[in-house]
C-alpha cells in the first residue's frame, strides 16, 4: 500500500459513505464500484477515521439513507493509494472495485437532532 505519511503508518481502517441502496446493489453484484463522483474521478473516495466526519459534513450534510462502510486498508493491496486532497492531506483512494467481502462492517448513519450524521465509535 502506497503511503505519503512521512513518519507514521496510515490508519488500519478506512471508511466510505454511500446510499444504502447502492450498498444493497453491491452486495447482490459482489462488488461496489462507487458513486457517480467516484466513477467520474476514476477511483473510490475513502476517508481515514479522523477525516470521515468532516467528509460527511462537507459533502453529505442532511442526506438520509446512508451507510458507513468500514474496511481494513491492508486488504485492498496496491489498488489503494494515499494521495493528497483536501487541505493538502492524504486521503485513501481505491483504484478498482471494492469486493463486498472486504467490508468489515456496515453501519447506518442516521441524522441527529442537530442535522449531523450520528457515527458509531471507531475501534
Amino acid at each position: 500500500m502506497e503511503s505519503i505519511y512521512a513518519a507514521e503508518m496510515p490508519p488500519r481502517h478506512i471508511f466510505h459513505i454511500c446510499p444504502e441502496s447502492d450498498w444493497n446493489d453491491a452486495v447482490e453484484a459482489g462488488f461496489y464500484y462507487g458513486g457517480e463522483l467516484d466513477r467520474q474521478d476514476g477511483f473510490i473516495h475513502f476517508s481515514g477515521p479522523e477525516q470521515v466526519r468532516e467528509t460527511a459534513e462537507r459533502y453529505l450534510a442532511g442526506v438520509t439513507g446512508l451507510v458507513l462502510l468500514k474496511i481494513e486498508a491492508e486488504r485492498l493491496g496496491d489498488a489503494l493509494r494515499w494521495e493528497k486532497s483536501r487541505n493538502d492531506t492524504a486521503f485513501p483512494h481505491l483504484y478498482g472495485p471494492l469486493p463486498v467481502t472486504d467490508v468489515e462492517r456496515v453501519t447506518g448513519l442516521p441524522l441527529g437532532s442537530d442535522g449531523l450524521h450520528v457515527f458509531p465509535e471507531h475501534d
